[in-house]
């Protein structure tokens, strides 16, 4: 992997991520495909067309349905999903601490019940870097415990502490795995991923230990589970700094259109999260003079696109009266054009962000796009 950093605004970064599966530029949003796909009917094809750079699957959905075992013999996540772009998988954390029940926290990792059929598993770090290589993906993320929100401070240092060791465990089975000869990815990448809650003392230590570690790229998780954003962003203003400029870093699970504003403002390069495609499925759209709720009446005749100027699949084709027509009917295809226009809005407003840190302008963008959603939901 190379990381190169091609312009700078403040602590905006603009760069680009040479991977074994393609170049990211960043900042990026990486579109949330948990099972391999996008709710909402949309294909790879379609994620093409909108701009998708890097698509995210869920290492443990795919682990309990179907298999990495089973994907491996298919040739891996790319062919199986017929995707040529680069592809992060999360390690199953959050999902085994918030999905998974009757979960048994120890030293070597956790045993947890399956949320779909109820089969006991075992899940540590060796075992989730398996899992993902065996996928093939090209960033895999370390395996790490999120701890609730909130927690006792001496709940959350024994947590981190944990996760500390678990990230050694998971490089040095990362590194194992790269160097066998059935290995998919021998090229894969590890992320670490920073945690602490809102203890800024915590999360900046954190930091800089798993910077000593040399990681492909930095996390910060445990963010966007309850905590204001103004806490959100005093953390990121305390803890990317004592993250690897020359490195990517990525924020987990964030967010909305103004909280990746904001980040991207606090030097953050990744992003994910199921906003657009959720929102989406329950027409709720994205323009840039705010949120619309195609459900409303007051669209019921509008003949006008989602938004004017865009150029998604819905926008080109159809008018916010069809578009609600078929959520009432309760018709796939409205709510695939709701997501198609989320996602492309998403992959467009990164695209201008990256344009504006090249211009040295991101102080004002930001500013005028926050402005203009402000308009809020109608």
């Amino acid at each position: 992997m190379r990381y190169k950093i091609i312009a700078k605004d403040g602590r905006a970064k603009r760069a680009q991520v040479d991977t074994v599966h393609g170049t990211i530029q960043t900042p990026v949003f990486m579109n949330v495909g948990t099972v391999a796909a996008i709710k909402g009917a949309v294909s790879t094809d379609d994620l093409r067309a909108i701009g998708t750079q890097v698509e995210l699957s869920n290492t443990y959905h795919l682990h309990v349905r179907t298999g990495d075992r089973l994907i491996k013999q298919l040739g891996g996540i790319h062919k199986f999903m017929n995707w040529d772009r680069p592809i992060l998988t999360d390690s199953g954390g959050f999902q085994v601490f918030s999905l998974a029940g009757m979960r048994k926290i120890k030293e070597e990792g956790v045993y947890f019940n399956s949320h779909i059929d109820g089969r006991k598993i075992f899940m540590g770090p060796e075992e989730s870097m398996q899992i993902q290589s065996n996928l093939g993906s090209t960033i895999a993320m370390a395996f790490d415990e999120c701890p609730p929100h909130p927690a006792a401070r001496e709940y959350m240092q024994n947590s981190v502490d944990r996760t500390t060791r678990w990230l050694e465990r998971c490089r040095r089975e990362m590194e194992r795995l790269n160097g066998l000869e059935d290995t998919i990815n021998r090229e894969q990448l590890l992320f670490g991923i920073n945690q602490g809650g809102t203890f800024e003392d915590i999360r900046i230590a954190h930091a800089r230990i798993i910077s000593g570690m040399d990681l492909d790229g930095y996390a910060v998780g445990g963010l966007a589970v309850g905590e204001s954003h103004e806490e959100m962003y005093r953390i990121l203003d305390e803890t990317v700094p004592c993250l690897p400029e020359n490195k990517p870093t990525y924020l987990m699970g964030v967010g909305t259109p103004a909280n990746i504003l904001e980040s991207v403002d606090r030097g953050v390069d990744f992003f994910d999260c199921v906003y657009p495609s959720r929102n989406g499925r329950h027409g709720h759209v994205y323009t840039n003079q705010g949120k619309l709720n195609l459900f409303n009446q007051k669209y019921e005749l509008d003949t006008k696109p989602i938004e004017e100027g865009c150029g998604c699949p819905a926008c080109r084709s159809y008018s916010r009266a069809y578009i609600r027509h078929l959520l009432k009917a309760k018709e796939m295809l409205g709510m695939r054009l709701c997501v198609l226009h989320n996602l492309y809005f998403y992959n467009k407003m990164m695209e201008e962000i990256r344009d504006a840190i090249e211009k040295h302008r991101y102080s004002q963008y930001k500013a005028e796009k926050l402005e203009g959603m402000a308009g809020g939901q109608n």
